[in-house]
């Protein structure tokens, strides 16, 4: 399969002139409104929609704010039958006239018509490999026949219900058969189906387009399709989505913590119980939204990002418990009955990129004493124990002495790093209480060697073939502020895996899907992670090779932190994408978790938005 010549013709079919397609759906929406049949004869669609005779599947949606979409799709044997019948059949939904169809600005029309058909079989499905056999969410959908009748899950419902894989597909297709009424449970469905004799597998592809306002926006995944790199867009993202954090936050400091924008809830999809008024929410994450506003506040100046970090601030604060270490204070954070490592670096962190933002001192006596909490978590050889509370381990009394056993099922990859970061950020920028900096800076050394050359030995089963301690590369890149800290293992850690990370990217033409650039892999052919956590990491190391003066490194590093942020746009709620959402105007300036999914939490939008304005500043 040459996928270059295959991704040559599609991004050559994005760049034609969709004017007859507007001016279709503009006779679309006029015959919704009269009743009248819609005529196509004087258009020219050659090129754009090659209707194929009792063959394509063609199908119009409605999109409205606060009402859940209705469509209708059909094949006849013209492409004005096919319309007109979906017309008429959509005139007659009972939910029509809840759509202001006359309206261009309220009411969004789809059309999406069938590109491509391969037979395939059920055993033959997969999401592993790039074959004709290969389903992929949002490019693909799924026709099944049986007894002369078709069902159909199209590409775009991917996008517009939120799904992500091949099962929830298989499900949105057997819920439409004779199979629903047998059970309610996904995996039974599913069992049948593939037990039953007489089904007809088909894969599909489609062309979308949906109108806005007066224009016409052509859909890839469903989505916005970001043909180029543009650093403008790396700033807009960056600042609304920051704009976002703010106007959500809560009068106690939180942020919005999850947010289901198909849904217009907030019930987190790992935390489905919890009642409303008891919602789960996530320390370290907090801190990633109160380090974004401090990025925003350094690039603007604008004060309500500062105002707003600092009562981010105080919620941590709020949240702080004490005990004692060395015969000093040392405080850490204690949410959901666990106190972990990193959230208490994290804090640290925050705290002390706000001091530097702002020259304010009145967290001193938190950062030195979340800093010296950090210090208690640190044995004797170096390794920072993850939790110093946790509700399942020592009756959720302070782990003063942890098993092996009970050190590798509370391991995280992420905390020791955090934990790093908060140091780092004192030992560098922190000008008081000189002795007990120089005391951090010693113990903190013996940290990152321990968790550079020691870590690996201990903890070789949990490493992942994509690198994931976006914070221990951080938290390097700032400890080589120092000099004294230049060390070939640390140095080598952050460009080996800023290497793997690249190396384990796809490129515009070893994929045959055009958002795949830029985005990561764990095997060649899993489904892409556009993931800004992992990019933050990636941008680190381009600033690191800067300051060792390594340019030609930085030079590739910057190239690839590029094709990973054209990869990330395609996750950014803005006015045009957000068309399926039960309420756009809370959805808007987010970042979602995925191409497909349309649910965000504070963390998806914080970690691309750090990884967006530390882009933007390779440039400005």
């Amino acid at each position: 399969m040459d996928f270059k010549i295959q991704n040559d013709k599609e991004r050559e079919y994005f760049k034609q002139d969709f004017t007859e397609m507007n001016v279709l759906l503009k006779r679309v929406r006029e015959c919704l409104v009269s009743g009248k049949a819609v005529k196509t004869k004087d258009l020219n669609l050659n090129g754009i929609l090659d209707y194929k005779p009792s063959n394509t599947i063609l199908y119009i949606s409605l999109f409205q704010a606060g009402e859940d979409f209705i469509k209708y799709g059909s094949i006849r044997k013209s492409l004005d039958e096919s319309l007109n019948r979906n017309i008429e059949m959509l005139r007659a939904n009972k939910r029509f006239d809840k759509f202001n169809v006359a309206d261009e600005n309220e009411c969004r029309i789809m059309i999406e018509f069938s590109t491509e058909r391969i037979q395939t079989t059920f055993r033959r499905l997969q999401t592993k490999e790039f074959s004709e056999d290969r389903f992929e969410i949002g490019i693909n959908g799924i026709e099944l026949k049986k007894d002369g009748v078709s069902y159909y899950y199209m590409p775009t419902d991917g996008f517009t219900l939120s799904h992500l894989g091949l099962k929830q597909a298989l499900n949105g297709v057997v819920r439409k058969t004779f199979i629903k009424k047998m059970t309610d449970k996904i995996p039974e469905r599913l069992e049948i189906l593939r037990t039953t004799p007489g089904f007809e597998y088909f894969l599909l592809k489609s062309h979308a387009f949906i109108t806005y306002k007066d224009e016409i926006v052509p859909l890839y995944r469903g989505n916005v399709l970001y043909p180029e790199f543009s650093y403008d867009t790396v700033r807009n993202i960056f600042i609304n989505s920051a704009e976002w954090l703010i106007d959500n936050m809560h009068d106690n400091g939180q942020f919005l913590y999850y947010y289901d924008c198909k849904e217009d809830n907030f019930v987190d999809h790992e935390h489905p119980n919890r009642k409303e008024d008891d919602l789960y929410y996530n320390d370290l994450r907090h801190c990633g939204g109160i380090i974004t506003l401090l990025h925003a506040y350094n690039l603007t100046k604008d004060e309500k990002f500062l105002q707003s970090a600092k009562k981010a601030l105080d919620y941590c604060v709020e949240i702080t418990q004490e005990h004692e270490f060395e015969k000093r204070p040392a405080y850490y954070s204690f949410l959901n009955n666990k106190a972990k490592l990193g959230a208490t670096g994290l804090f640290a962190a925050s705290m002390m990129k706000y001091r530097i933002a702002t020259g304010d001192t009145s967290y001193d006596n938190y950062i030195e004493g979340y800093v010296n909490h950090l210090l208690s978590r640190m044995t004797k050889s170096g390794e920072l124990m993850g939790y110093y509370i946790h509700p399942k381990y020592n009756d959720g009394k302070p782990l003063l002495k942890v098993s092996d056993k009970d050190r590798k099922e509370m391991f995280s990859f992420y905390y020791p790093g955090e934990a790093l970061l908060g140091l780092a950020l004192f030992c560098n920028h922190y000008d008081k209480n000189k002795k007990f900096v120089d005391d951090v800076r010693k113990r903190a050394r013996k940290a990152l060697n321990w968790i550079v050359d020691e870590r690996p030995k201990f903890y070789q089963e949990l490493f992942t073939a994509l690198p994931s301690d976006a914070w221990l590369m951080q938290a390097i890149e700032e400890w080589c502020e120092d000099e004294s800290f230049r060390q070939e293992n640390l140095i080598n850690f952050v460009f080996n895996d800023a290497k793997t990370m690249i190396e384990k990217m796809y490129s515009s033409d070893d994929t045959p899907y055009l958002d795949y650039d830029g985005g990561y892999f764990y095997d060649y052919g899993d489904h892409y992670f556009p993931d800004g956590a992992r990019s933050e990491g990636l941008i680190a190391s381009y600033y690191l090779a800067k300051k060792l003066g390594e340019e030609e490194l930085a030079k590739e590093i910057l190239s690839a932190c590029k094709r990973a942020a054209k990869s990330q746009f395609s996750l950014y709620v803005n006015e045009k994408n957000s068309y399926a959402h039960k309420n756009p105007q809370r959805s808007m300036r987010t970042i979602r978790f995925k191409a497909t999914r349309q649910w965000i939490r504070v963390d998806t939008i914080q970690h691309v938005a750090c990884f967006f304005i530390r882009l933007y500043n390779t440039e400005n």
